[in-house]
């Protein structure tokens, strides 16, 4: 597998976008090609940044030349850096690789002016951002995300997190980094599978916020899934931009209240998604679980009067028309509805789902009758 663009390559110079996030400490999310090319420059009008002495790049084995790149260009831009080898996936994400980079920082003498990088997928940017959050209560971080799934959603938003054994992201914090880059060469080498589960994530953001997401995906499903189609830049520009308006509302997942829903719309999906990820020990990707949520979450809604059918079968055709899954065990659904109590999208003991009544209408049903929940399970538990 060949790595995306690094810094010293010779990159297009056709200027990127710039999607700003107005929430408590705004940041631009930089959306384009041959950006890691450009990192340092990129940079510059970033204060949180320039003040740095010392950066701490976290990375993935598999992402480890490109973080030496990293590493050489910004040791050129006058910075001192250390390497901070994480493992693949959710693997990363426990208190004992968190408690690994506590100890790279405190042996590098990283004070609270100094600066963590993430690079590489969710799991990565995840856990480099509860680093940053955590050490001396907050140092300056920047994710450069390397997967479509990190570029639409867990990069952007300043949600970090780590998982226990009891859930996924059950310990974390709100974060917000000081710039984010997306550089869309990353995905010519991303595998075809991670790709498509990637566009889980931008056919949520299409059914919560924005139909042309799925306008664009409907004519040609099977030619998205393609590193070098024409319209994928253009589904990450509109995604990342849902995800910029709803966080710029809401930070901090406070503004639903009843059946109001702020940045908890953008967790469509999650709940039975996250529920399924346990049960699989996390070797499931986290977008194929989320599909199989959305469909869930449409029949949900369906079932409970919200949501017409013929908005049940577009999600279902879309997400098939990807290559995600639609279905899963039938047998699983107890294991399944144990686990969603420990999610941390229930409040105060009671169930609460993101659910559609439209499209770009999301809304929350609270509290749904186990029977309720059973008939929308048992809709899904058969593949179509």
């Amino acid at each position: 597998m060949t790595e995306p663009a690094g810094p010293g390559r010779q990159v297009p110079a056709e200027p990127p976008t710039h999607i700003c996030v107005r929430a408590e400490r705004p940041y631009e999310v930089v959306v384009g090609h041959g950006l890691l090319g450009r990192l340092p420059n990129l940079l510059e009008d970033v204060p949180a940044w320039t003040t740095a002495v010392r950066v701490a790049v976290i990375h993935p084995p598999t992402l480890i030349s490109l973080a030496e790149r990293i590493v050489h260009a910004l040791t050129v831009a006058g910075k001192q850096c250390v390497r901070i080898d994480v493992p693949d996936g959710d693997a990363a994400k426990t208190a004992e690789v968190a408690a690994r980079c506590w100890s790279v920082l405190g042996t590098a003498g990283f004070t609270r002016s100094d600066a963590v990088l993430g690079v590489g997928g969710g799991s990565t940017t995840d856990l480099a951002g509860f680093v940053a959050a955590t050490w001396l209560r907050g140092v300056s971080l920047v994710t450069v995300p390397t997967s479509l799934l990190a570029m639409v959603d867990a990069a952007v938003g300043g949600k970090t997190g780590i998982n226990t054994a009891e859930g996924k992201n059950l310990v974390g914090s709100f974060y917000e980094p000081a710039a984010v880059l997306c550089d869309l060469d990353a995905l010519a080498s991303l595998p075809k599978a991670e790709l498509v589960a990637g566009l889980a994530e931008v056919v949520k953001c299409g059914f919560i916020a924005d139909p042309q997401i799925l306008e664009a995906i409907e004519p040609d499903p099977a030619a998205v899934t393609r590193a070098d189609s024409e319209v994928l830049p253009q589904l990450a520009e509109r995604s990342i931009a849902v995800k910029a308006r709803v966080v710029s509302a809401d930070l901090r997942e406070s503004t639903s209240i009843g059946s109001s829903v702020g940045r908890e719309q953008l967790n469509y999906g999650h709940t039975l998604g996250h529920a399924i990820e346990r049960r699989e020990r996390y070797r499931i990707r986290h977008g194929e679980a989320v599909s199989i949520g959305m469909v869930f979450a449409a029949e949900l809604a369906a079932l409970a009067g919200r949501l017409e059918s013929g908005l049940v079968a577009r999600h279902r055709d879309i997400l098939s028309g990807l290559g995600l899954p639609v279905s899963y065990d039938p047998t699983a659904f107890d294991d399944l509805l144990q686990s969603i109590q420990l999610d941390k999208k229930t409040r105060g003991g009671t169930l609460r789902f993101v659910v559609l009544s439209d499209l770009g209408r999301p809304e929350i049903l609270a509290g749904p009758d186990e029977d309720l929940l059973r008939h929308a399970y048992a809709a899904i538990a058969t593949p179509s």
